[in-house]
């Protein structure tokens, strides 16, 4: 999920900042042009840590500043498929809850939170259950799992996890500890 990684990427340095080419400009610049982004490859950039390496300066035809090429190490946020997380619901709609994981929300449609059928409660923010009276909503911790995901680079935003709670040790944590506590009481019984 959350990764430390080496990357090398090139950086713009505005022409009134040449007389100081050092690397807390480079990370500052890095920081402006890389943070929250989102690459297929590493995932979204959380932040820049330290730099190690600035290269030659470039100069272009026709551009004012001068490129530098740098290694640096990041912290990145990279879900993987059937990777289990832990989120907070962060809204609730008629179709489902999406799920705060890290930088970035995933959707739990409500045909994969449970087997019961959960009616949208739109007064309360709430998915609610007639039959257990079981309810997810806003601030609720959640474990779940990544099923589907598309990363979209040039809109970070658009980029869309599908979760699952619907297997056994995932959904609300509220319900989880009520099925461990239940069944502890019933191996205890059994004794």
């Amino acid at each position: 999920m959350y990764k430390r990684v080496r990357l090398k990427d090139t950086v713009e340095v505005p022409p009134e900042e040449l007389g100081d080419v050092s690397p807390d400009l480079v990370k500052r610049l890095l920081q402006d042009k890389l943070e929250g982004r989102m690459d297929e490859e590493v995932g979204s950039v959380v932040s820049i840590t330290e730099v190690h390496d600035i290269g030659e300066g470039t100069v272009l035809p026709n551009e004012p500043g001068v490129y530098y090429e740098a290694d640096f190490d990041a912290v990145t946020f990279d879900p993987q498929m059937q990777e289990v997380v832990d989120g907070t619901v962060v809204e609730v709609v008629e179709f489902g809850a999406f799920i705060g994981i890290g930088p970035v929300d995933g959707l739990l449609h409500v045909s994969q939170i449970s087997d019961e059928y959960l009616a949208f409660d739109g007064e309360n923010q709430q998915l609610a259950s007639n039959e257990s009276n079981r309810t997810l909503a806003v601030d609720d911790a959640v474990r779940a799992r990544i099923v589907t995901k598309s990363i979209d680079e040039r809109n970070p935003r658009d980029s869309k996890i599908g979760l699952t709670a619907k297997q056994p040790g995932l959904g609300k944590h509220g319900w989880l500890e009520q099925e461990h506590e239940k069944r502890e009481a019933t191996a205890t019984e059994g004794e």
